[in-house]
């Protein structure tokens, strides 16, 4: 049981040091005080009787991609309440540069505290590349929120042409299009994130140039659908439940899923602002844990549909359960004729390492955006995932929450990867994997 006399004796004494009211963490304190009380066996009961967070109000930003679900399950399901953060706000964003802008002013200025999030957004941030006049905003990496299951889907234009895990069908037909003086367009979510890079690893897998044989467009990933219904884009890269609405809606056809490319990628992270994380150290963990255990909730096969109702509601995505349920499963209606059943590309939040955040993924990101020109070749790229990677705190707070010792990756790097096309990235020599490429930037 909780000695609240000396816990709250602990606990104000913390809480006159952070600048946060005794009301404040009496509240934090009452809540960890009653799960003890009711003696309910959950992971990180010790937690819960230690000094409270130092706030209990976060706000994190999110997009309506299925890959935000362990946010949004985490509000939902009373997990972010059970580690004492009782007024955390899950709060929609129009788009990532929306999402980016409130990431600047933080809560303080009306804003964000951290987000679901492109897992390269943070490196951009911090680089100050993607803000208002160059100025840094330092971020942390807390959490890998999912792996695979993004989409590159295109026109029913091409719907004959073979095009599917091998981009190679789309070269011909584009360079025909060209000639006749019409314009060619690939949609993606944000320079330098996630669907930039799948959307333009695969043109340039088939011989096709991102930067010179077509124009890259950014839409908010809520929007693509509607785009490619009036032919504003030829081909696009987004995160679910878009790629599947648009088979359903008939409007054009997935030529790939992006786990096809990359088995078991990094996509989304939980990104939070770095000061954040430095000022609230026992909120920053007890966030880490509760979306952990979002992460294994979501992970379940049995909670998928209930995930798929969730997240589908009016105040989240607004979409039809039927737009999300079928990909989370692996069970993929690419809408050219191609029907897969039971896959492994289904969308991955906790197994098989899912939630670790992987420094040498973050290595990845950070070398295809030199690629592409978004950083310099001489970027020091183990100096910057060092700063912003937080990988070690992820590990405390899942020794807490009482994850298997199996469970927790004994070291930062996932190894070697292997691409669809035979590339092969060597975290430990990011440079060798870039001179492989033959359409770059980079020098």
């Amino acid at each position: 049981m909780v000695d609240e006399k000396n816990a709250g004796s602990d606990a104000a004494e913390a809480a006159s040091q952070n600048g946060v009211s005794r009301r404040t963490l009496v509240r934090g304190l009452g809540a960890a005080a009653l799960l003890s009380a009711s003696r309910i066996a959950m992971p990180g009961g010790a937690f819960a009787q230690g000094a409270g967070p130092e706030t209990t109000s976060i706000k994190l930003g999110y997009i309506a991609l299925t890959d935000a679900s362990p946010l949004i399950i985490a509000k939902e399901k009373g997990y972010f309440d059970k580690y004492g953060l009782t007024n955390v706000e899950v709060l929609k964003q129009a788009s990532w540069g929306s999402l980016r802008d409130n990431l600047v002013l933080g809560s303080a200025g009306k804003g964000i505290d951290g987000a679901h999030i492109l897992s390269p957004f943070p490196y951009l941030l911090s680089a100050g590349k993607v803000t208002q006049g160059g100025t840094p905003l330092p971020m942390y990496t807390l959490a890998r929120l999912s792996l695979q299951c993004q989409g590159i889907s295109a026109s029913q234009e091409y719907k004959d042409l073979g095009v599917g895990l091998s981009s190679g069908g789309l070269k011909a037909a584009f360079a025909k299009k060209k000639a006749e003086g019409k314009d060619l367009k690939a949609a993606m979510t944000f320079p330098g994130g996630t669907h930039d890079l799948w959307i333009r690893y695969w043109l340039a897998s088939g011989g096709i140039d991102p930067d010179k044989d077509v124009q890259v467009l950014v839409i908010p990933p809520a929007q693509m659908v509607a785009n490619m219904k009036v032919n504003n884009m030829d081909v696009f890269c987004v995160g679910e439940p878009w790629n599947e609405q648009l088979v359903n809606q008939g409007i054009g056809f997935t030529a790939c899923s992006t786990g096809e490319i990359w088995k078991n990628h990094p996509e989304k992270a939980l990104g939070m602002r770095a000061d954040f994380v430095d000022k609230n150290p026992i909120a920053s963990k007890a966030l880490l844990m509760a979306v952990m255990e979002a992460q294994q909730w979501c992970e379940k096969a049995e909670n998928k549909d209930e995930m798929a109702e969730i997240v589908g509601r009016r105040q989240w995505f607004y979409v039809p359960t039927g737009d999300i349920i079928g990909r989370i499963k692996g069970d993929i209606n690419y809408g050219n004729g191609r029907v897969a059943k039971g896959t492994d590309l289904k969308m991955r939040f906790w197994g098989d390492g899912a939630s670790f955040p992987y420094k040498s993924h973050d290595a990845w990101f950070l070398t295809e955006n030199i690629r592409w020109g978004k950083f310099a070749p001489d970027t020091d790229i183990n100096g910057l995932v060092a700063k912003v990677n937080r990988a070690d705190l992820w590990r405390d707070a899942a020794k807490t929450l009482g994850v298997a010792a199996a469970d927790i990756p004994a070291t930062d790097s996932r190894g070697k990867e292997t691409f669809f096309d035979g590339k092969v990235f060597d975290p430990a020599d990011p440079m060798s994997y870039l001179k492989t490429l033959e359409i770059k930037r980079a020098a």
